[in-house]
């Protein structure tokens, strides 16, 4: 080899060199940042107006379809920092699923802007009478019918029973669902299977069937759907089916109903502290519940509430129909 071609090798040696260096300094920068920016705990962020619950749950499960009352920590559904504005004022709503969860937390939210209240629930009475209470409390009226919407009966007689006692329905909020996990795709039986189909799928199908012929331009209906609608979950096939189909049949019934003035929307909610779950998942799971979300928590249902107000009230969403509006936590797929 050549001097010069020796001197050449050695330059780009010591090129190289230098270049390792710069490189491992950079690291070095960044993991020092890093270790200094760690937190002491892995807490979750609280964005709220008050401060929510974050796992470690306590443990619990519950027999379906599941008790509010029983939950610890009950859930917050008052929203006590959303002050009213009259956005819903003389309006008649009916709430499926309305008893508990995301469908009281709507009930209460609906009569702090005016509106009278239907609750449509299944067979939780006490969790049902505790949310009248909460309506009548805001100073509007409430009704609470008992029933199954899977049967078209029941729907067309409870539309009937909200005729007579308010005179018209303005807005329906399709929430009732019917949850339950499968580890193993070998245990979804057809018994499973069409529960989940009867209460997610026919029950909006038979409500929206029994109150469209009351809707008159500027009314509105919204639906439940879920972040499993979007995304999918393993241990919930039946359950994401329909609810990809509550999405798919929000957009198609909007369009169909949007000649006659109706808006239809649907909200996606993540994981919400709500009866549904702890009566669905084992007490370890329950523990954990919304702990893999960005916020690192489970959403209350008074945080999922003021977005349907959003969606029912003229004011705020006329030109708003056929959307799916998802509340997830922060989740960008990512």
């Amino acid at each position: 080899m050549t001097a010069g071609k020796t001197n050449k090798s050695e330059s780009y040696a010591a090129d190289a060199s230098h270049t390792a260096g710069e490189e491992r300094e950079i690291q070095a920068r960044i993991d020092a940042a890093e270790e200094r920016a760690k937190k002491p705990d892995d807490s979750a962020p609280q964005t709220g107006a008050r401060r929510y619950p974050v796992p470690p749950l306590p443990k619990q499960h519950q027999t379906k379809p599941g008790s509010e009352a029983d939950l610890d920590p009950l859930p917050m559904f008052d929203a006590p920092y959303y002050i009213g504005s009259e956005k819903l004022k003389r309006k008649v709503a009916i709430i499926t699923g309305g008893d508990s969860g995301i469908g009281r937390s709507v009930a209460v939210l609906f009569a702090r802007e005016g509106a009278d209240v239907a609750i449509l629930y299944l067979d939780e009475h006490a969790d049902a009478k505790i949310t009248k209470a909460a309506v009548e409390k805001e100073g509007r009226k409430c009704m609470t019918i008992s029933g199954d919407v899977a049967n078209s009966a029941f729907c067309r007689d409870a539309v009937a029973q909200v005729i007579k006692a308010f005179g018209k329905i303005d807005i329906l909020v399709n929430n009732a669902a019917f949850q339950e996990h499968v580890k193993a795709f070998e245990d979804l039986t057809e018994r499973h299977f069409d529960r989940t189909i009867k209460t997610n799928l026919y029950g909006y199908f038979h409500m929206a069937k029994a109150v469209v012929p009351y809707l008159k331009e500027g009314t509105a209906i919204i639906n439940t759907g879920s972040v499993t609608g979007l995304l999918g979950n393993k241990d919930l096939l039946d359950y994401s089916m329909t609810k990809g189909g509550i999405h798919a049949f929000t957009r198609s019934l909007a369009a169909h109903l949007l000649p006659r003035g109706i808006r239809v929307n649907a909200v996606a909610p993540g994981p919400v502290w709500t009866p549904l779950n702890p009566a669905d998942k084992n007490a370890e799971h329950v523990a954990k519940f919304g702990s893999d979300t960005p916020m690192k928590r489970p959403a209350q249902p008074e945080e999922i509430a003021p977005a349907y107000v959003f969606l029912a009230s003229p004011a705020c969403s006329s030109y708003i129909t056929g959307e799916i509006l998802p509340i997830i936590g922060g989740y960008s797929g990512g």
